[in-house]
């Protein structure tokens, strides 16, 4: 019954995007199975597979370790700072990401990291029919923020149209920045977070085909990808980094104060005219119907619900906090689902991110996604559910 309920919210969901696509005699549907197809067997692999199970724990072994070395370099800063029982999350979980962004921005300068996300793209877009940039962006978009993607492909800007810039702005939101994953960790399981990385990619490029198909001649078919990495040195890379990294956490921290009073305002509004009723819970039944296809337990569905509408309306990491209280008293299938689902950048202010980077880069076309902006955000989202849909299918 659970793997019915599934296909009929996958089928749902593509409707959705069908409904909301842009030229629907051009949909490549071959592409878009092929996609399916990769993403059933990603997911069947990595949960049912012992050779899979080995995989994600190695690779969560390796985030730990990289946690662990981040920690020392926190301790020794704030090593003296007593902190109660449950800790600090801006020194626990945020200044993590320090670490991770200097290791992502070393990896950037000694060409490791570009020559793994060039052939990934290169493969992607053998597989799934889709043009060169917009596989190169899925990719990259794996491991670099909203901007620093998009960054990377300006100088192809001038060949998007407003069907391939949607592809490249949704594959951008539905993704997640590789030096935050680690902040994700210290709140989530690691298996969901990191089968979400690839799942979510995949998803955001067969909802965004369906809404805005593209075809490109050979000619236009080309991608000549801009270094994101400005450093001179290995030692420049590492500062670089560091800085950066510096400034995701505050930015992040700043977000979170800001975010969370405001949740706190409204929630207090909400329960003076509505008798104690929050914004959570208002969310929570408006998406307990898709929940409970996509495999949310009846018990649970609104409670997930709640988390997932207050993940779309602040960010992911005012939802994950909320439901990193919330995983003992709710089923591993919940966790799961809920946790893929997170896993990505579709929010509101996503959209003003994604703008402003485009906007900087081309201020035409920043008008465009300003445009396009709300659409953007449903895309993103709908990929989202895709990707926590597939995962239900195997828990």
């Amino acid at each position: 019954m659970g793997i019915l309920l599934g296909i009929l919210a996958v089928a749902i969901i593509l409707g959705i995007a069908f409904l909301m696509s842009n030229d629907r005699k051009n949909i490549n549907f071959k592409g878009i199975v092929v996609m399916l197809v990769v993403q059933l067997l990603i997911t069947a692999f990595m949960f049912n597979t012992k050779i899979g199970q080995i995989i994600i724990d190695g690779i969560s072994a390796g985030f730990n370790k990289l946690i662990e070395f981040g920690s020392i370099g926190v301790d020794f800063v704030l090593g003296g700072v007593e902190v109660g029982d449950g800790g600090v999350f801006f020194f626990n979980v945020l200044l993590i990401i320090i670490f991770f962004a200097t290791i992502l921005s070393v990896l950037t300068y000694l060409k490791i990291l570009p020559f793994i996300i060039k052939y990934l793209g290169w493969g992607l877009s053998k597989i799934t029919g889709l043009p060169k940039v917009e596989s190169f962006n899925a990719v990259n978009s794996i491991f670099f923020g909203q901007s620093e993607a998009l960054i990377a492909i300006k100088s192809q800007f001038h060949n998007l149209n407003n069907n391939r810039l949607y592809i490249v702005s949704a594959s951008a939101m539905g993704s997640v920045s590789a030096s935050i994953v680690g902040a994700y960790l210290g709140m989530l399981p690691s298996q969901y977070i990191l089968v979400a990385l690839p799942l979510n990619m995949f998803s955001a490029l067969i909802v965004s085909s369906i809404i805005a198909p593209v075809k490109v001649s050979k000619e236009e078919d080309k991608v000549d990808i801009q270094d994101v990495s400005n450093a001179k040195s290995f030692f420049e890379a590492m500062g670089n980094g560091a800085l950066d990294g510096g400034k995701i956490a505050l930015i992040v921290a700043s977000m979170l104060i800001a975010f969370i009073a405001s949740l706190e305002l409204v929630n207090w509004a909400f329960g003076a005219v509505f008798n104690g009723f929050t914004l959570q819970e208002l969310l929570g039944y408006i998406i307990a119907p898709i929940g409970f296809l996509m495999g949310i337990p009846a018990g649970e569905v609104v409670d997930a619900g709640a988390i997932m509408g207050t993940k779309i309306v602040t960010n992911e990491f005012v939802a994950m906090l909320e439901f990193s209280n919330m995983i003992n008293s709710v089923s591993e299938k919940t966790v799961g689902i809920v946790t893929v689902f997170l896993t990505s950048f579709a929010n509101f202010s996503s959209i003003g991110i994604i703008a402003g980077t485009v906007q900087g880069i081309d201020a035409e076309k920043g008008g465009r996604v300003s445009g396009f902006g709300m659409k953007l955000l449903v895309g993103a989202t709908l990929g989202s559910m895709l990707s926590a849909t597939i995962a239900g299918l195997f828990l």
